[in-house]
């Protein structure tokens, strides 16, 4: 009885109780909130949009580094590693427009790659701008011209940062020895940093009410750690299972697609209603 009584009063007890009860309240918390506002529909939203921007993302992509003189990226890197997973024609023609793109990259090319992207992405952050009016509870005051304003540069900034974070990992310098392994490993924080800085400015200023700077930082943090999760997932997939040479395959591959971009917005939404959870949280606490 004393030595049952000892441990029910053991402060580490009561810890680990504490804190296993607060992590059950916010996932009950989080799934009554994907319950009670239509977060999966903004989810859908978003990736629609995200899809739509791939295609502006790829061209600009494409165009930048044929304007920059960097075609051998594409020659000796993404084809070698692509041309396995398809069928020889299918192949050629992909490498046929690559190079077409190439030869085309002008500044034409790419202001309008820029803006068929800048366009697409004002859209995503409108529909994230609303989904975040509905996590915080908030109702928009702002005139149409500033919410306009406001998606424009939060959609430039994203643009900055995601494009930053590919040409980082991409194109990271690569001298030989010892500095290839370190230009190598620092890449990715790099790129980790920048995505962080896109998702951080999302938080904060797409939504009608902004949120405090920590609990921003602690959404962000949960957004980018799970979302590499996710992207290894998928890399490893397209790497290792992915099969484009038949049509099934094909079908397969946009599926998996669209369920990763899917994937990658109800995660930040998640962190997003995670911020809000712990703010009011830290209120009711006080």
């Amino acid at each position: 009885m004393a030595r049952a009584a000892r441990s029910d009063s053991d402060p580490r007890s009561l810890l680990v109780g504490d804190r296993s009860k607060r992590l059950a309240r916010i996932i009950r918390e989080l799934a009554d909130a994907f319950r009670d506002h239509p977060l999966w529909t903004y989810a859908s939203a978003i990736s629609f949009r995200a899809l739509v921007a791939l295609v502006p993302l790829v061209l600009l992509g494409l165009a930048l580094l044929g304007a920059l003189g960097l075609e051998e990226v594409w020659s000796d890197s993404v084809a070698p590693a692509i041309e396995a997973h398809f069928t020889q024609p299918v192949f050629e023609g992909i490498d046929f427009s690559v190079k077409k793109i190439f030869s085309s990259s002008t500044a034409g090319l790419i202001a309008f790659a820029a803006g068929l992207l800048v366009w697409d992405m004002t859209w995503a952050v409108s529909t994230i701008r609303e989904a975040l009016n509905e996590v915080h509870g908030v109702a928009e005051r702002r005139s149409w011209w500033r919410r306009l304003l406001v998606s424009v540069g939060l959609a430039t900034a994203v643009i900055v940062c995601i494009v930053g974070s590919v040409l980082t990992v991409v194109l990271g310098p690569r001298p030989e020895g010892i500095w290839h392994v370190l230009f190598g490993i620092g890449r990715w924080p790099v790129a980790i940093v920048l995505l962080s800085v896109a998702v951080g400015l999302l938080v904060r200023f797409a939504p009608a009410e902004k949120p405090s700077t920590g609990w921003a930082s602690a959404g962000s943090l949960l957004v980018v750690g799970c979302w590499i999760v996710a992207t290894v997932a998928f890399g490893w997939w397209v790497g290792s299972v992915a099969n484009f040479k038949t049509a099934v395959g094909t079908l397969t591959f946009f599926l998996v697609l669209t369920a990763y971009v899917f994937t990658s917005s109800a995660i930040f939404l998640v962190g997003v209603q995670l911020d809000e959870i712990l703010r009011k949280s830290s209120r009711g606490a006080k």
